[in-house]
């Protein structure tokens, strides 16, 4: 009886040489994004960091872990994947800066049933790009190819995130006061939630396919609208942070406006009026091919165009809304603070 062949870890479905060519075709863009902390090159198990050397020695660090979700589908629909690697940085990026933190770095995973070197190239070139664009460190990561456990082409992305807070400037909800003036910054899109309802009703009700132009959409395609990236929102508000004129802030991602202000309410609750910004077209016409135009469905389910909320004592009104105008922000007073109805805050529609 001869011996049977040998089953090679290629033949059980992973190529190791597919994922050193993807990871070196993307080296250049992560060494670019080092910042003076990162001590340590790619390759190593573990990235090195060091504090004191980006003025954050004594500071508290803020940790945050997030995934892109469905968008991912959307991304493989129309074979476009660098703009989910930004989106899933600018997201993780935003989740610390409403607690007032400034990132440092960032670390990626990527998990795949078959690795294909220029999709994964692709993933990891968009979250350096988007490190380099906000100042922040891809201190290194993981790409795991998993035959068996994901179907054939596809895959995941996930990020973790850290940065760091001076003890005094940590914003938690406890400066939350009533009386205080809810200001909406606008989103680029969908960003990163409420994609199986879109998928559903764009794909599936309404019948339309990636490279269409509806009517709706101003002469957008459908990939164009449901992969505008996940917009940054750390240039524009830095400057107010450090100057301690934000009371809160609160970023508008899965559960909307309805679940993710109330995260810094306290015992308060936010009055806001819908009236105040106009829907942008995408989420119109989502919501009304949904049929849950006007219903809390859709303010929960989607962002319907504010990305972020700033929380804003009259003591500063003025300069945050000129700091806006300056920068070119098309900013929205959407509502206001009063004391809580119930046991604790939620969001009343005005």
């Amino acid at each position: 009886m001869t011996d049977p062949a040998p089953i090679t870890y290629r033949d059980a479905g992973v190529n190791i040489d597919a994922q050193d060519q993807a990871l070196a075709s993307a080296k250049a863009s992560v060494r670019a994004t080092f910042t003076p902390g990162v001590l340590s090159d790619m390759g190593l198990f573990g990235g090195l960091f060091d504090l004191a050397k980006v003025g954050s020695e004594g500071h508290i660090l803020v940790a945050s872990a997030d995934g892109v979700g469905t968008k991912l589908e959307v991304a493989k629909r129309a074979g476009i994947h660098d703009t989910v690697g930004r989106d899933l940085v600018q997201h993780c990026i935003n989740d610390i800066l409403v607690q007032g933190a400034r990132p440092l770095f960032f670390m990626d995973y990527v998990g795949t049933g078959r690795l294909e070197p220029d999709v994964v190239s692709a993933l990891v070139r968009g979250c350096a790009d988007a490190c380099r664009d906000n100042g922040l460190a891809l201190l290194g990561g993981e790409t795991a190819e998993m035959p068996g456990l994901y179907g054939e082409g596809d895959f995941d992305l996930v990020g973790f995130i850290v940065g760091s807070v001076a003890r005094d400037k940590v914003l938690d909800g406890s400066r939350v006061r009533p009386g205080q003036t809810l200001i909406g910054l606008r989103s680029s899109g969908l960003h990163t939630n409420g994609y199986s309802l879109a998928r559903k009703v764009i794909f599936e009700r309404l019948g339309l396919g990636i490279d269409d132009r509806p009517e709706a959409l101003g002469g957008q395609t459908v990939a164009e609208a449901l992969l505008a990236p996940h917009r940054s929102y750390l240039e524009l508000c830095w400057p107010m942070l450090e100057k301690n004129q934000l009371a809160a802030l609160a970023h508008i991602t899965g559960g909307g406006l309805l679940d993710n202000v109330p995260r810094v309410l306290g015992a308060h609750d936010a009055i806001i009026d819908r009236s105040t910004w106009e829907t942008p077209a995408l989420f119109q016409m989502i919501v009304d091919a949904a049929g849950i135009a006007g219903t809390d469905e859709a303010y929960q389910a989607l962002n319907m165009g504010i990305g972020m909320v700033l929380f804003v004592a009259d003591e500063h009104l003025e300069a945050v809304e000129a700091h806006l105008r300056d920068a070119g922000e098309d900013a929205v007073r959407i509502g206001h603070t009063v004391a809580a109805s119930g046991d604790e805050g939620e969001v009343r529609w005005a």
